[in-house]
């Protein structure tokens, strides 16, 4: 497509209603426009598809969008058509009539933006296709999908590169929110980018707190969790598809809903294992719907732009800090803040081996997988700043703690835990290097269970020599010695604790080991009410909440009639702008932020009566001071 707009920043304004550029968006955007090839490494919600969708309206031609995000690949033409961009998908989802309609559309020059799936590209007809148009850029999104090494390896990603190949004068663009070092060499190989300027913004989502927990009793914990967050929208992640579908059926029940708020809220379950339909009914609804709970295994969340998700859960340790990152990365992405909390125990890091044991990879795929798995430990047990060490890991230094993590929030004590690491070492040692830490920690207090009675361990040297601790304070020194490499998880077993090499100059008192003591949760009350206070806080102006409440409803009454979600009409920082800025006319209303044209023509002079309403009833904007 060629616009009548000949700029980027006209675009960016009439199209989109935005005055200004983010980070490295401008620089991006001229790079493309001259017919250079790009790679962009951005969080969440910072931007990245702005930075291929306003070059593809400047240069001639179609751009093809690469993506594997076919269940979102409507909402993502949808909202480019709110705005009065010409954009379409071929993928699965289509009928045979479907995909042909499209075909002409871009052999005739009608669309402006194509969006396809990697399936499909390799497809003869799919190549003839696009020899009959004219390619403005080829966006590879979510490039990370083309890594051997990542966490979201789709093999047809590998394939690419040969269509590229094809089409050498269009510009080629790969964007992800997450890669490593390794991750992105391997991104620049495998798609061919030729000589590409490459644009790495912070990782650092500042507004989202991280927190984890020692999990103890999981759903008092999950209780306590959400009574901070009345009547939000959030994610929480499973490790297994039987777990998220009993979360989501603990959740649904009338007795936890009434205890937890005031303010209903719906939890639904996804994962791979539920039919297409229902997973696409449940993911609309999360989209389209205000206090939606989805509980999903990995299986859901990639391409979610669903910008006032509040919280991110993981019910159990991730298997890396990528799919960490990118998960909570969820949160937050209208940049308020947000809450990224986790319960974890040493069961997950068993079963996230097991898993890797029984995996297809090879043995330096399998090498690199256990030391993400170990790097994804270290940071749940650590005592350091979390954002510092999720920075750390990600190739970002930063010199300062955070303050917004719980370890900054509640300073960890620590404690000489040599003699207590001795004793259990010792004791995974005498009883044959087969158990696991419940067992051990039942050695060493002394109990005379009938599975130790069995095994005769009531008789080794280390039975009952750790009566000054409790059970659960051995179980977290196990912990911490597998975070610390001591203790080797056996996996050709049933998962029991065996000593690694690092042990032996702990049991010979050549090395001290400290230990973090684990500190219970905080209590909930307070920042609960704390947390209600800042929200009805935010509007300071007379009877700005009932506009706000009135304005968010004229959007979900629109949104429903035009069956997109209502992020897609206005986002709420637009909504807020109109009730700081209180327009009195159409003129005043497209200096809003948020609001190009096209969204000027098609919903302002609706939301214009609501505000002019509320003038009438509360006065203009200088009374409000």
């Amino acid at each position: 497509m060629e616009s009548d707009l000949h700029s980027p920043k006209e675009i960016l304004r009439s199209y989109f209603g935005y005055e200004t550029f983010r980070e490295h968006q401008e620089e991006i955007i001229r790079l493309l426009m001259s017919g250079k090839d790009a790679f962009v490494l951005m969080p969440t919600g910072s931007g990245k598809s702005l930075c291929y969708q306003i070059p593809a309206m400047l240069r001639p031609g179609i751009g093809v969008i690469i993506s594997p995000l076919i269940a979102l690949m409507q909402d993502q033409v949808d909202a480019l058509r709110q705005v009065g961009i010409r954009a379409d998908f071929l993928n699965s989802s289509l009928t045979p009539e479907g995909a042909k309609q499209i075909e002409q559309k871009v052999i005739s020059g009608e669309t402006d933006m194509l969006y396809v799936a990697p399936e499909r590209l390799m497809t003869a007809g799919f190549r003839h296709l696009l020899t009959q148009t004219r390619i403005s850029l080829f966006a590879v999104d979510e490039a990370h999908c083309v890594s051997q090494w990542g966490h979201d390896f789709r093999p047809e990603y590998l394939q690419i590169a040969l269509l590229l190949n094809q089409f050498p004068d269009a510009p080629r663009i790969a964007l992800t929110a997450t890669a490593d070092a390794l991750i992105r060499d391997e991104i620049l190989k495998k798609l061919n980018l030729r000589n590409p300027g490459q644009f790495i913004s912070s990782f650092d989502r500042p507004n989202i707190r991280y927190r984890v927990e020692v999990k103890q009793h999981e759903r008092k914990q999950v209780m306590n969790f959400l009574r901070e967050h009345p009547g939000d929208s959030g994610i929480i992640y499973c490790l297994t598809r039987k777990k998220t579908e009993a979360v989501a059926e603990w959740l649904s029940t009338e007795s936890v809903s009434e205890r937890l708020s005031d303010k209903k809220f719906t939890a639904l379950a996804y994962h791979a294992g539920m039919n297409q339909t229902l997973r696409r009914k449940h993911q609309r609804r999360f989209l389209q719907e205000d206090r939606i709970i989805m509980v999903a295994t990995i299986a859901f969340g990639m391409g979610i732009d669903k910008p006032d998700v509040r919280f991110v859960v993981h019910l159990g340790m991730p298997k890396n800090i990528e799919t960490y990152y990118q998960e909570t990365g969820r949160a937050g992405r209208d940049g308020k803040s947000a809450d990224a909390w986790m319960v974890y125990s040493l069961a997950d890091v068993v079963y996230m081996r097991k898993m890797l044991e029984s995996s297809e990879g090879g043995e330096q795929f399998r090498r690199i997988q256990q030391q993400k798995t170990e790097a994804m430990l270290g940071f749940c047990e650590t005592v350091l700043c979390r954002r510092q060490v999720l920075l750390k890991y990600l190739g970002e230094e930063m010199t300062q703690p955070c303050g917004n993590c719980d370890t900054c929030q509640s300073k960890a004590e620590t404690w000489d835990g040599t003699l207590a690491a001795q004793k259990a070492l010792s004791c995974v040692y005498r009883t044959g290097q087969r158990f696991g830490a419940g067992y051990l920690s039942e050695v060493l207090v002394g109990e005379p269970k009938p599975k130790i009675l069995h095994f005769g361990h009531e008789k080794v040297s280390t039975f009952g020599i750790g009566k000054e601790h409790s059970k659960k304070e051995w179980e977290s020194v196990f912990r911490q010695l597998v975070a610390a490499g001591f203790l080797e998880v056996d996996l050709q077993g049933k998962g029991g604790f065996r000593l690694s090499p690092r042990s032996r100059p702990v049991l010979k008192g050549e090395e001290k080991v400290f230990l973090r003591k684990d500190s219970r949760p905080a209590k909930r009350a307070k920042r609960q009410f704390l947390y209600r206070e800042t929200k009805e806080r935010e509007f300071d102006a007379p009877g700005a909440m009932l506009l706000w409440e009135e304005l968010r409803d004229l959007r979900l009454k629109i949104a429903r009639e035009k069956d997109l979600p209502p992020y897609t009409i206005f986002h709420d920082s637009t909504l807020k702008e109109m009730i700081n800025y209180l327009p009195q006319s159409m003129s005043e209303m497209s200096h809003v932020y948020g609001i190009g044209q096209r969204k000027l023509e098609a919903y302002g002079k609706e939301f214009l009566e609501i505000i002019q309403h509320h003038i009438r009833e509360y006065g203009p904007p200088d009374d409000l001071e």
